[in-house]
């Protein structure tokens, strides 16, 4: 029997961060902005096959939070929640 995936389930706060960086970016080089938010996204993806894929938090921190380092200047925090089922 195969696992199944999670999904990824960007929240509104990261979503908007990810806008304001792209925007930043995108007030030098607008194509780079746009291709980095898709590399970043992209590296996100595999979370929903390998949800384990990010290490364990920082001392102090939660937990249940995990980061995934997505570029030398940029990490994504994130948890990982079993789908309820209905």
């Amino acid at each position: 029997m195969t696992a199944k995936p999670y999904r990824n389930e960007w929240r509104p706060m990261a979503r908007e961060d990810l806008r304001g960086i792209v925007r930043y970016i995108g007030k030098d080089n607008p194509t780079q902005a746009k291709r980095f938010g898709q590399e970043l996204r992209a590296k996100t993806k595999p979370l929903a096959q390998h949800p384990e894929l990010g290490r364990q938090g920082r001392p102090g921190l939660p937990d249940w939070l995990r980061e995934l380092v997505v570029h030398p200047n940029y990490i994504v925090f994130y948890r990982v929640q079993a789908l309820s089922r209905f």
